[in-house]
C-alpha cells in the first residue's frame, strides 16, 4: 500500500471516531437495517394487505395516488380477518358464546363458597342434558362416586381408597356453583382438577347429571336457566 493510500485511510478512520463520539448522548449512532433492529409495530385487527395495492381505478386506468388512497384508506380500517382454511372453529353455535368467558373464580375456600352462591348453570335441566351428562359422569365420575352417586365405586370398594360423599347424602344439598368449581379445580386429596379433560359444557353437563342423582333419580322442578348466564359474570 502506498503511503498516500495509507494517509487516506488513516484519515478516514478518524473522521469516522470523532463523529462516533459526538452528537446526541442519547442517540445509537449510524445503524445498518434499522427494521432489522426494530422491527415496525403491527396492529391488532389492520388489514395491511399486499403492497403495492390494486391500483386500478374504476374506469380501468392506473393512477399512483388512488392506489396510496386505497393503501391509506385499507390500513386505517380495523377488520378481524377470517381464520386460513381448515381452521377448526372452536363452536360454531352462537348460543355457547357462554362457555368462551373464562371462569373467574379462583382454587380458594372463599371463592369456593362465593361459587356455590353466584354461579349458575348456563344449560337448562332437560332430559336431554341428563342423559349427555350421565354419558360423561360413567368415563369420568363413576369409578369414584358409584353409578348412582352413593359413593361406591370400583376405587373405594376394590382399592380401598376413602369414601367421596353421597349425593343423596351428605352432598344432596350441594349447590350446582360448588359441583362446577370442584370439578374445575378438584377438592380436597381424593378428587384432582376436571378441566384439563372436560371443557365448560362438559363439566356443566356433569353438574346437571349430579343434580339428577341427587334429587333421586328424578329431573329438578327447578326453572331451566337461559343460555346468556355465563361462568365468569357473577349473579347478583
Amino acid at each position: 500500500m502506498s503511503k498516500h493510500s495509507t494517509l487516506l485511510t488513516s484519515a478516514a478512520l478518524a473522521v469516522f471516531a470523532l463523529a462516533s463520539c459526538g452528537g446526541d448522548p442519547d442517540s445509537p449512532g449510524i445503524e445498518y437495517f434499522p427494521d432489522m433492529y426494530r422491527s415496525p409495530a403491527v396492529e391488532a385487527y389492520v388489514d395491511y394487505g399486499q403492497d403495492p395495492y390494486v391500483a386500478e381505478m374504476p374506469d380501468g386506468t392506473y393512477d399512483s395516488d388512488y392506489a396510496d388512497s386505497l393503501v391509506l384508506k385499507q390500513r386505517m380500517t380495523q377488520q378481524a380477518r377470517k381464520p386460513v382454511q381448515g381452521t377448526i372453529a372452536f363452536s360454531s353455535d352462537a348460543s355457547k358464546a357462554a362457555f368462551n368467558f373464562p371462569y373467574t373464580y379462583a382454587n380458594t375456600p372463599e371463592d369456593y363458597e362465593r361459587a356455590g352462591l353466584e354461579v349458575k348453570c348456563p344449560l337448562p335441566m332437560s332430559q336431554e342434558n341428563v342423559d349427555k351428562g350421565k354419558v360423561i359422569y360413567d368415563k369420568m365420575c363413576k369409578h369414584c362416586h358409584g353409578e348412582k352417586g352413593a359413593g361406591d365405586g370400583t376405587v373405594v370398594n376394590v382399592a380401598g381408597y376413602p369414601q367421596p360423599g353421597a349425593y343423596n347424602g351428605p352432598l344432596k344439598t350441594l349447590p350446582e356453583g360448588k359441583i362446577f368449581h370442584s370439578l374445575t379445580y378438584g377438592k380436597n386429596i381424593g378428587m384432582g382438577s376436571h378441566a384439563s379433560q372436560l371443557n365448560k359444557e362438559e363439566r356443566w353437563l356433569v353438574t346437571r347429571y349430579v343434580q339428577y342423582l341427587q334429587n333421586d333419580g328424578k329431573l329438578s322442578a327447578s326453572a331451566p336457566v337461559a343460555v346468556a348466564d355465563t361462568t365468569a359474570t357473577p349473579v347478583n
